[in-house]
């Protein structure tokens, strides 16, 4: 079932409008499910690379 963005009313997979407000409905759960996933990687791919980067960059001093 498709969950509409705005008024959170379940429509059935094979509507491409809401039932109630009549606004779009978002792609299927599984292809949201899956995009969410590799933005999620690609953030965390991300932030290990930086990480790295600022570990050499950062300048060190030892007392």
């Amino acid at each position: 079932m498709k969950k509409c963005l705005y008024c959170q009313q379940r429509n059935a997979e094979q509507r491409d409008t809401c039932e109630r407000c009549a606004m779009p409905l978002p792609a299927s759960e599984a292809v949201t499910q899956a995009r969410r996933l590799s933005r999620f990687q690609w953030f965390c791919l991300g932030l290990t690379l930086f990480c790295i980067a600022m570990f050499f960059w950062l300048p060190r001093s030892f007392y």
